[in-house]
């Protein structure tokens, strides 16, 4: 039996958290690889509307990124044309998030960088360059097959204007104002490092209340607890309960920095390492997940593409008010071009025959990873955007997974007015 209401929580993180320095970084060095890439062949990465050289198509990245006290490790595999400084890229981070001044354990100019980068494996390299899969009668994108095996999931719901889940969208949303605070000066007590919390209480499945907000901020020593507690509450908290425009008063239990203090953070205080922060990254708890990260992988890896493709037809699904919420797999296997399989639930919210729907999206959205690539222009380095407060939810002119641009076909294919 189906309970009536229950709580569910979602976190986010702010973008001085040791895992996401690490996510922001291996970005980071994805994106120069692609611009150094279309320099090297003549063209512009930043005009989206322009042929990709062939070149650029055949470069790889999968680099990870290791933080501690004042050291930064890089590694991976990658093939490319252009040449990057990896130092300068990592320097160039880690200062823009805010770590730049020496007595905040951790900054740009004194930390050290190691990068044990090198190239990517020719096994790996063969299985995505020219699939052995390719059918006789296909088109270009049977020659290129899927990075490796596995399952993504792309998922979406109409609790919010979004079509992520509440939770999720105001955990995200505080991370973001706290950091904007922050850069703006505004509170200039506060530090990079920080975690957002919040718990929702859902009634027949929809949401009805903000039951528990929890927030952790790393802040100067300067500052007493009782003064960060108010700043927060007063400049962060508040004002983005205030607009998300759902209506739900501000819960009577919130925690701001519970422990009491929090002066040392970001990799004086904890490690950092890429994909790390997968449920974050994603949709906070509420959908299942492959177990593939995304950041620092090229857009031919599926634990990537595929998972934007699957959220864009997720979306698309509820955006046609097909059903309320829909969660989609799509499995690969290594060197295969067309996934092994596709499977949507919509959680018993369709409004048509869910079988109906499964074949509607087959039919409308090409889960190939050549076909997921040129329909969501992802050779371009737009990757260090998606690092932090979520790859979903985020309606910038570059997601192109965001748009909501399926909706008649979909309904077509499932004969719905």
């Amino acid at each position: 039996m189906a309970r009536l209401s229950h709580i569910f929580t979602s976190e986010s993180v702010t973008e001085g958290h040791p895992d996401k320095i690490c996510d922001q970084i291996s970005d980071g060095i994805l994106d120069a690889l692609l611009i150094e890439d279309y320099k090297h062949y003549g063209a512009d990465p930043f005009d989206f509307n322009a042929e990709v050289p062939d070149g650029v198509k055949n470069l790889r990245c999968a680099c990870e990124t290791f933080t501690t006290t004042g050291t930064v490790i890089v590694g991976g595999e990658v093939r490319c044309k252009g040449y990057v400084d990896i130092q300068s890229v990592v320097r160039e981070v880690v200062n823009s998030i805010g770590y730049n001044r020496a007595k905040f354990g951790f900054d740009a100019v004194t930390c050290g960088v190691i990068n044990m980068i090198h190239e990517q494996s020719a096994d790996i390299a063969m299985g995505v360059d020219d699939s052995d899969f390719a059918c006789a009668e296909g088109d270009a994108y049977d020659k290129i097959g899927a990075g490796d095996q596995g399952s993504v999931f792309g998922y979406a719901c109409n609790e919010t204007k979004t079509f992520m889940p509440m939770t999720t969208y105001l955990a995200h949303a505080m991370s973001q104002k706290l950091t904007e605070v922050r850069k703006s000066g505004e509170l200039d007590f506060l530090r990079p490092d920080g975690k957002t919390q919040v718990s929702v209480k859902y009634v027949n499945g929809k949401p009805v209340a903000v039951d528990t907000v929890v927030l952790s901020t790393q802040h100067s020593d300067l500052i007493h607890i009782d003064d960060v507690r108010r700043e927060v509450l007063a400049h962060v908290i508040k004002p983005v309960l205030n607009d998300a425009g759902f209506e739900l008063p501000v819960p009577e239990k919130i925690f701001i920095n519970p422990t009491g203090r929090f002066v040392v953070g970001g990799p004086m205080g904890d490690t950092g390492l890429t994909g790390r922060k997968l449920i974050v990254d994603t949709y906070g708890g509420v959908a299942r997940h492959g177990g593939g990260a995304f950041s620092g992988k090229d857009c031919t890896k599926v634990d990537r593409s595929g998972s934007y493709c699957a959220r864009w037809a997720a979306k698309n699904v509820v955006a046609a008010g097909l059903a309320d919420v829909c969660e989609i797999e799509v499995s690969y296997a290594i060197g295969v071009c067309r996934p092994v399989a596709v499977y949507v639930d919509c959680h018993g919210t369709a409004k048509v025959d869910e079988e109906l729907i499964e074949k509607a999206v087959t039919e409308v959205f090409d889960f190939r990873p050549a076909a997921m690539i040129d329909n969501l222009n992802l050779w371009r380095p737009i990757f260090r955007k998606t690092s932090n407060y979520g790859h979903f939810g985020r309606e910038l002119p570059e997601f192109e997974w965001e748009k909501v641009n399926k909706i008649e076909e979909l309904k077509a294919a499932c004969n719905v007015r």
